[in-house]
C-alpha cells in the first residue's frame, strides 16, 4: 500500500532574482524545480535556500513582498552585529518577541528580500548570507542615492517646463552639447529626452518651440565646431621662423591676382621677355616649406586643421594670422617663394623648358580681380595699344602681360580639352556672398550673427582673370607632380581614372593621369598656406630642388611612406567636413536672401527627378511638377515655406519656361556638384538638402578644384 507523498516547495536564487517552486526530484548537488508557470528549471545546491511544505509559493511571495516594505533598514543596521549572518537571522531578530520563538516562513522570506534589495545597507555574502557595511561607506551611499533622487527630482521639473514650452537656463546653457555632443547621463540631457516623451514631439522641435533655439545661423555653426574645433578655433601664440637658407633674388616684378578678402596669398605671375620671341612666364608660390619643417609646433597645428575653412562671411584659418603675415606674398616686400619658370616661344606658346628655383620674389602688387574684372575683360584683352585704358594696373602686369597670359591660359585649356576629349563649359556663374555689418555686431569669434544683410553677386566662370590664374596654376601643378615622379619622389596627387558617369577624384602616393583635368599628373603644390597637402608637397619639391636625382632620399616623406598615407587619409576627412559647411553655410544665406528680399518665385532648371537649381542663386531644391520634366528644362518655380534651421524650401512648378536644353559640365562640376546633406546630430534631427558646393568659398580659388 502506498503513503501519500507530501509536496515539498524550494525557494531559490536565480541570477539575483528569486523563485520558489515545487520540488519534482533531486540528484547530489541539484533540484528539479517546477515553477507555478509550469516552467521547470535544474536548481544548483548553491542556489538552494530554503524548503517548505505550506503556503504555496505565489501566496508565500506575495506576503513576504508585503512585509518586506515594513523594515525599516536603519534599524536593522543597527542590531546586526558586525558578523556574517543570514536571512532568517535578521527575520528572527526583527520579527520574533523572544529569542526563541522561530520567525514566520513568510517574515523570513521577507528579510531576504528586503536585504537583497539593500546593497547599500547590507553587503552580499553568498547564499543567503549577509553582513552590514561599514558605518562610512552607508553614508556615502545614502548621500549618493540623495543626491540621485534630488537630481531626478530636477530632471523633472526641467522635461515639465521644456514640454510646456519654457526652456530652463541650465539646459540653455548646454544646448549646443545635448544637440552635437551629448553626455547622456547628464541631467540636462536626460530632461529633453524625457520631455519629448511626454510631449511626444521630437527634440528640436521641442527646443525650438521652448526658446532654446533663438539663432539658426548658430545652430549650423556650433554644430560645426562641435564636431571639428571642440577645443575652439584659437591658436596658442607662436613664433613664425624666418627662413634661414640663403635665397638669391630674383630679376621679375611678380604680381598676385585674388578676392579682395583673401589675406593668404599663396601665388604671383611674372612675365619677361615680352617683344623677344623667347618669354620667361613665372609662378611664384609662398614658401612656407623654407622655414617650417615637418613635426614643428606650427606644423602640427596646420596638420590638425588640414584647411583653410571658407564660408560667407567667415574663415577659420589653416595657420595663425601672424604664420601667414610671415610668408604671404604681400605686395611691397621680397618674398621666399618657390618659382617655377615656363620658357615659351612667344608666337607658338609651345613650352621648351622648365625650371624650379628657391628665392626672394619681389611682389610689386597684389592685384584684386573683384575690383578689375570690369576693366579686364575679353574684349579690352583683345584690343592692341590699350594701354591707355589700363588705370590701376602695375607696369609689370599692363595690358600687353595679361594680354598675352590669357592667350596662353586660352591655349593651356584648349591643350587640356584635347585630352579631356570634349571641352571645359563654364555657364553656370560663380556667387560671391557679402554681409553687411553695418547695425549688427559680430558674435565674440568674429563669426557672423546670422541677422546680416546677405548680398549675393555673381561673376562668369572663365572670366580673363580667374582663367589666367586657374591655367596657370594648373601648369604648375602637373609640371610638379609628373617632376616628383620622373625623380621617384612620392607626393600627394589627385587622379581621375576617366570621364565616365560615377568616375570620382581620388587622392594618393602615385602619379596618375587626372581625365577631368586632362593632365598626366596632379599634385596641390600651389597653396601651401591654406591647404597641408600642398605644403607637404612644396617640402618634397624643395627636397627636389636641393637634391636632384638624390631627392628620393633627402625628402621628408620616402617611397611607401605610412605617415604620408595617414595624412591623405585625414585630409579626406576634414576637406569632405569643410565643404560640406561651406555648402551648409552658403545654403543658410541663400534662404535668408529669399526671406530679405521676399522672393517668392525664381526661374530655375531642372537637373533631376523631382529637383531644379535657381538660374541665379546658388539653390538647389525639390519642386512639385519637376519629375515630369526632363533634365535642363527651364521652369518657373514658386516658393514654400522656408526653413533656416532645417535649411528646407520647397516649391511648385508654375509653368514651363522653354524646351530641355542640354546641361553642359565642367571639369569642376564633376567633382564639387552634388546634394550634400548635413550629418547626423545626437538627438536625431533631419537636415534637408543643403545644396550644390560652387568652389572653395570666400577668399578666391587659385584653379578649378578637380
Amino acid at each position: 500500500m502506498h503513503g501519500t507523498m507530501t509536496r515539498m516547495f524550494l525557494l531559490f536564487d536565480e541570477a539575483g532574482k528569486f523563485h520558489a517552486g515545487r520540488i519534482l526530484s533531486e540528484a547530489a548537488a541539484s533540484a528539479q524545480v517546477e515553477l507555478d508557470s509550469g516552467k521547470r528549471v535544474k536548481v544548483k545546491e548553491t542556489s538552494q535556500l530554503m524548503r517548505f511544505e505550506r503556503p504555496e509559493p505565489p501566496a508565500l511571495m506575495a506576503e513576504a513582498r508585503r512585509l518586506s516594505q515594513d523594515i525599516d533598514l536603519d534599524l536593522a543596521w543597527e542590531f546586526m552585529g558586525d558578523e556574517d549572518f543570514g536571512f532568517a537571522d535578521l527575520a528572527r531578530e526583527y520579527f520574533s518577541s523572544t529569542a526563541a520563538q522561530p520567525a514566520t516562513l513568510e517574515q523570513q522570506c521577507a528579510a531576504l528580500l528586503r536585504l537583497h534589495e539593500a546593497p547599500h545597507y547590507f553587503r552580499r555574502a553568498g547564499k543567503g548570507r549577509f553582513r552590514r557595511a561599514a558605518a562610512d561607506v552607508l553614508q556615502q551611499a545614502l548621500a549618493a542615492i540623495e543626491r540621485k533622487r534630488l537630481q531626478q527630482l530636477q530632471i523633472d521639473a526641467w522635461a515639465e517646463a521644456l514640454a510646456s514650452g519654457d526652456c530652463p537656463a541650465q539646459v540653455r546653457q548646454q544646448l549646443y552639447r545635448i544637440l552635437f555632443k551629448p553626455d547622456k547621463n547628464a541631467p540636462e540631457y536626460r530632461a529633453v529626452v524625457e520631455a519629448s516623451k511626454r510631449a511626444q514631439t521630437a527634440p528640436l522641435v521641442l527646443l525650438t518651440r521652448s526658446g532654446a533655439i533663438d539663432s539658426h545661423y548658430q545652430f549650423h555653426w556650433q554644430r560645426f565646431l562641435f564636431e571639428n574645433f571642440p577645443r575652439g578655433t584659437e591658436f596658442p601664440r607662436l613664433q613664425a621662423p624666418a627662413v634661414s637658407l640663403p635665397l638669391p633674388r630674383a630679376e621679375v616684378s611678380a604680381c598676385s591676382i585674388d578676392d579682395s578678402s583673401t589675406t593668404e596669398i599663396d601665388d604671383a605671375l611674372s612675365l619677361t621677355g615680352l617683344g623677344t620671341g623667347q618669354v620667361r612666364l613665372g609662378i611664384h608660390i609662398a614658401a612656407p616649406g623654407l622655414a617650417l619643417t615637418p613635426g614643428d609646433p606650427i606644423d602640427e597645428l596646420g596638420r590638425s586643421r588640414m584647411s583653410t575653412v571658407y564660408m560667407p562671411g567667415h574663415k577659420i584659418t589653416m595657420l595663425p594670422e601672424s604664420v601667414v603675415a610671415a610668408y604671404t606674398l604681400e605686395q611691397g616686400r621680397d618674398c621666399p617663394a618657390v618659382s617655377l619658370y615656363v620658357t615659351l616661344d612667344e608666337a607658338t606658346l609651345a613650352i621648351s623648358a622648365t625650371e624650379t628655383r628657391l628665392e626672394q620674389v619681389p611682389i610689386v602688387a597684389n592685384l584684386r580681380h573683384d575690383q578689375l574684372d570690369g576693366l579686364v575683360t575679353a574684349d579690352w584683352l583683345t584690343q592692341p595699344g590699350a594701354d591707355a585704358q589700363s588705370d590701376g594696373l602695375p607696369e609689370a602686369m599692363g595690358h600687353a602681360q595679361l594680354a598675352f597670359l590669357y592667350r596662353l591660359a586660352l591655349h593651356l585649356k584648349s591643350l587640356r580639352e584635347k585630352v579631356r576629349g570634349k571641352p571645359e563649359t563654364f555657364n553656370r556663374p560663380d556667387y560671391s556672398f557679402r554681409l553687411l555689418r553695418d547695425d549688427v555686431a559680430a558674435a565674440p569669434d568674429g563669426s557672423p550673427s546670422g541677422e546680416e544683410q546677405v548680398v549675393i553677386s555673381t561673376r562668369a566662370r572663365g572670366a580673363p582673370l580667374d582663367l589666367i590664374v586657374a591655367e596657370t596654376m594648373i601648369l604648375a601643378n602637373s609640371s610638379w607632380g609628373q617632376w616628383m615622379a620622373d625623380l621617384g619622389v612620392p607626393a600627394i596627387y589627385r587622379s581621375q581614372a576617366s570621364l565616365a558617369p560615377g568616375v570620382k577624384v581620388r587622392m594618393g602616393a602615385r602619379a596618375l593621369p587626372h581625365a577631368g583635368i586632362g593632365v598626366p599628373a596632379y599634385a596641390w603644390s600651389t597653396s601651401p598656406l591654406r591647404r597641408y597637402t600642398d605644403l607637404v608637397n612644396q617640402w618634397q619639391i624643395i627636397a627636389c630642388v636641393r637634391h636632384g636625382s638624390m631627392a628620393a632620399l633627402a625628402a621628408p616623406f620616402k617611397p611607401k611612406d605610412a605617415a604620408l598615407f595617414a595624412l591623405i587619409s585625414a585630409f579626406e576627412a576634414a576637406h569632405a567636413a569643410y565643404n560640406m559647411h561651406q555648402a551648409t553655410m552658403e545654403r543658410f544665406w541663400t534662404l535668408r536672401h529669399l526671406q530679405q528680399g521676399g522672393i517668392t518665385e525664381l526661374e530655375a532648371t531642372v537637373i533631376k527627378e523631382g529637383m531644379v537649381r535657381a538660374d541665379s542663386l546658388p539653390l538647389v531644391s525639390p519642386v512639385m511638377g519637376a519629375d515630369r520634366l526632363a533634365r535642363g528644362t527651364r521652369v518657373l518655380v514658386r516658393l514654400g515655406e522656408i526653413d533656416t534651421l532645417t535649411l528646407d524650401v520647397h516649391g511648385t512648378v508654375l509653368r514651363q519656361l522653354g524646351d530641355a536644353e542640354q546641361v553642359a559640365d565642367s571639369a569642376v562640376d564633376e567633382e564639387e556638384d552634388g546634394d550634400p546633406a548635413a550629418g547626423p546630430i545626437a538627438i536625431a534631427v533631419e537636415v534637408g538638402d543643403a545644396g550644390a558646393s560652387e568652389g572653395v568659398g570666400v577668399g578666391g580659388t587659385d584653379n578649378p578644384q578637380p
